[in-house]
C-alpha cells in the first residue's frame, strides 16, 4: 500500500508512483489488515485509471471485477496534462505511459459521444428450467427458456474510489463518482452470454442528464473494459448507442440514435441482447431497435452493468436465457 504525503490518500496498487489527486510522489504506507490481503488478485493492468477488485471463487454470486475509465473529453487542459506527463515519463523512464495514452485519446471521436448523426441505419442463483418471466418481443419470440438469474444484491462494494453501489428496495444502484467517467461491473466467468438472451431492467433514479449513457454489458472479458460490448441508453434524450471496449479505449459501433421505444424520466426500461448465429439483436422494451455483427465480443464472455457521468442508475433482473 502507498500513501500521498500531501493529501494522505492511500492506494492499494503498489504499481502507482504518483497521487491521482495532486500528483505528489507516493510513499510506502502501513501494511493493510490481513483480511484485506486475503485472496489478492493478480494484476491485470498497470495503468492507474483501471482498478481491479479481488476475484471470486467459482460458484460465488458476486461480480468478479470492477473498473472505471474516463470518457473522451475535448478540453485544452489535456494539452497541458500531456506535456506535464511527458516530462514525467522522461524523468521516470516511462512508468506513466498509460496516463499519457489516455490524455492523447481524450480528443478522439468526441462527436460519437455528443453529436452523432440520428437514425443511422443500421453466486449463483441458478434457476435453470424455471419460468420467472418471459422476454417480451414485438418482432419475434425467443424459444430459449433455460433461465439463470444473477443475484445483484451481492455486488455491493464496501468502498470504491471510482464508483458508488448500494442495494435497496430490490434494486442494485450504481454510479460513477465523477462526471466524464463510466463505472463498469461484470459477472463471474460462469455467467456466459454466448448463444443466449441477456436482459436487464434499469431506471434513471433522479432523471439526471448525462452524455455517456447507462445500460447492459455483454460478451465481456471477465476483466472489465478489456473486450466487450455495451448497449446504452439516455432516457433524457430518448436515444441509444452501442460501443465496444479495448484496453483504455471506448469505440462506437452505433452512434447515438433516437428511439421511440425508450421510456422517459425515471420509468423502467428493459434492455435485451440476443446472440444469434449470424448477428446480435438488440431490443428496448421488447422492440427490436438494431442488430450488429459479433466482431469484438470476448469468447465465453460475461454480462455486466455500465453507468456513466455520475448518473445514479437502479438495475434489477439481470438474466441470461439459453
Amino acid at each position: 500500500m502507498k500513501i500521498c504525503p500531501r493529501c494522505q490518500k492511500t492506494y492499494a496498487d503498489d504499481n502507482l508512483n504518483f497521487c491521482l489527486e495532486d500528483g505528489s510522489v507516493l510513499s510506502p504506507g502501513a501494511a493493510e489488515p490481513a483480511t484485506v490481503m486475503m485472496n489478492e488478485p493478480r494484476p491485470t493492468q498497470p495503468q492507474p485509471p483501471i482498478q481491479s477488485q479481488p476475484g471470486t471463487q467459482p460458484g460465488w454470486n458476486t461480480p468478479q471485477q470492477y473498473s472505471m475509465q474516463p470518457a473522451k473529453k475535448s478540453s485544452k487542459t489535456w494539452l497541458w496534462v500531456v506535456l506535464i506527463l511527458g516530462g514525467v515519463i522522461l524523468l521516470c523512464g516511462g512508468g506513466f505511459a498509460g496516463l499519457v495514452f489516455i490524455g492523447m485519446q481524450a480528443e478522439k471521436n468526441k462527436a460519437d459521444i455528443t453529436t452523432p448523426p440520428l437514425n443511422k441505419n443500421v453466486q449463483i442463483s441458478a434457476n435453470k428450467g424455471s419460468n420467472s418471466g418471459t422476454f417480451s418481443n414485438s418482432a419475434s419470440t425467443s424459444s430459449r427458456d433455460d433461465l439463470e438469474t444473477v443475484d445483484l444484491s451481492t455486488w455491493v462494494k464496501d468502498f470504491s474510489a471510482y464508483g458508488n453501489t448500494e442495494f435497496t428496495n430490490d434494486e442494485f444502484v450504481m454510479s460513477s463518482k465523477k462526471k466524464g467517467f463510466y463505472y463498469v461491473l461484470v459477472a463471474p466467468e460462469r455467467y456466459q452470454t454466448e448463444k443466449a438472451d441477456t436482459r436487464v431492467t434499469l431506471r434513471n433514479v433522479d432523471n439526471a442528464a448525462g452524455s455517456l449513457g447507462y445500460g447492459l454489458i455483454f460478451h465481456s472479458n471477465p476483466t472489465p473494459l478489456q473486450q466487450d460490448y455495451a448497449f446504452l441508453i439516455d432516457t433524457k434524450r430518448k436515444k441509444y448507442r452501442v460501443v465496444h471496449h479495448e484496453p483504455q479505449d471506448e469505440k462506437s459501433v452505433i452512434t447515438w440514435t433516437t428511439s421511440a421505444a425508450i421510456k422517459e424520466g425515471s420509468e423502467e426500461n428493459v434492455l435485451e441482447a440476443r446472440d444469434l448465429d449470424d448477428k446480435i439483436e438488440l431490443y428496448i422494451n421488447g422492440t427490436l431497435v438494431t442488430s450488429i455483427k459479433n466482431v469484438y465480443g470476448f469468447a465465453g464472455g460475461v454480462p455486466g452493468l455500465y453507468a456513466g457521468d455520475g448518473v445514479k442508475i437502479a438495475f434489477k433482473n439481470l438474466e441470461i436465457r439459453k
